[in-house]
């Protein structure tokens, strides 16, 4: 029993990998459907979701909420998910996502330039240069959009337990590779690893109600006690810290709730 993240660049062929060793695992595969559910519950467009995982920071932040919001009601969806166990999640930032959780194997995918151009050019019918062009575009984004966001260099190869390059590897070795691996002890799920999991998903639970009137607000849980970080002036204390207990208070699993103000430039 595990989480396993699967990150990957265009054309890496990642969704196929995913399903696969989801469908060998009996695992549930989630990308999308993620947006979706944050779009249902949260009453948010979809469009707005996606380029929230997508477009660069000075982008996103043109919408009403900026991308604290947006990233926070994904995130508590996500975590809904992983904290069921069994799960395969392909996309950006699931590995950013489950950061510190002992039963989670974070892949990242690595696909030939080359190969990766002549399918961007059988899809879209443009030229080599055109197609290669819009990929080192497209892949210049996600590391700034992933910089600007999490602070993380997605090239970094400490974010990853594995990095499969499909130049060598064929999509079956990649999923065989991970099926073996998942099954590995180090990987298996423990009671203090999903305990973890279920902090993190009760920290991202609050944040959600709290985000929309304290967009730089920073959340953490341990067990039932929730502590709520909102950078903000020292005199507001007393009344940040009131408002937040109220709202925070209404999220199932809250027992008690420790707000801190962080005063400016600290």
């Amino acid at each position: 029993m595990a989480i396993i993240t699967i990150s990957r660049d265009s054309y890496s062929k990642g969704k196929e990998i995913a399903e696969a060793v989801a469908q060998k695992l009996g695992y549930e595969c989630v990308s999308r459907e993620i947006l979706m559910e944050a779009s249902k519950d949260f009453h948010i467009p979809e469009i707005k979701l996606l380029r929230a995982l997508h477009d660069a920071p000075a982008v996103i932040d043109r919408f009403t909420y900026g991308k604290e919001k947006y990233l926070a009601f994904i995130r508590s969806e996500f975590l809904g998910h992983a904290r069921k166990d069994n799960m395969v999640y392909h996309g950006l930032a699931g590995h950013y996502m489950i950061e510190g959780i002992g039963h989670s194997l974070k892949v990242r995918i690595v696909a030939d330039m080359e190969d990766r151009i002549r399918l961007e050019m059988q899809k879209e019918n443009v030229s080599r240069e055109e197609a290669r062009r819009t990929l080192e575009k497209d892949d210049e984004a996600r590391r700034k959009w992933s910089l600007a966001v999490w602070s993380k260099d997605p090239l970094d190869a400490n974010l990853y337990d594995m990095i499969l390059h499909l130049n060598k590897l064929s999509t079956e070795d990649v999923v065989h590779i991970i099926e073996r691996t998942v099954k590995l002890e180090h990987f298996k799920t423990t009671p203090e690893s999903q305990k973890a999991v279920e902090d993190l998903y009760l920290a991202a639970q609050v944040k959600t109600w709290i985000v929309g009137e304290f967009p730089n607000c920073t959340v953490s849980a341990d067990g039932g006690t929730v502590r709520v970080y909102v950078t903000s002036e020292l005199t507001l204390e007393p009344r940040i810290a009131d408002e937040v207990k109220k709202l925070a208070e209404g999220v199932e699993g809250v027992r008690d709730v420790e707000v801190s103000v962080i005063p400016h430039g600290v």
